[in-house]
């Protein structure tokens, strides 16, 4: 079983910067694929960023391609979703996820573990 807490999130203006972290319990962390996603209020949830079990293949959301970038590091159990040119439509909780699917996945149901959640809200 993997437990997972969100933080880093917090208020910022457009076109700013946060490093999202997501701290895994659990010896077994590196098997499995992570995920980022978020949930805007009245929106569905909405997949942000996805990396392997190794860190070596990575997928993202159409609207974050080429501001966001995940990563893993699996000797700390971590992964970090880095959110650069930050704009208002970011505004969202941001859930970190654990996945049995190595490769990681876009699909939220494949996803085994959510942590709590993180608020990121995003000033004009």
């Amino acid at each position: 079983q993997v437990q997972v807490v969100e933080s880093g999130g917090g208020l910022v203006q457009a076109g700013g910067s946060l490093r999202l972290s997501c701290a895994a319990s659990g010896r077994t962390f590196s098997m499995y694929g992570m995920g980022w996603f978020r949930q805007a209020p009245g929106k569905e949830r909405e997949f942000v960023a996805a990396v392997s079990w190794t860190g070596s293949n990575t997928n993202y959301g159409d609207s974050v391609k080429g501001r966001f970038t995940i990563s893993r590091e699996n000797a700390k159990n971590i992964v970090y979703l880095q959110m650069n040119n930050l704009k208002p439509e970011d505004t969202a909780v941001y859930y970190c996820a654990a996945s049995r699917v190595l490769a990681g996945t876009v699909v939220a149901a494949s996803y085994n573990y959510w942590g709590q959640g993180t608020q990121v809200t995003v000033s004009s």
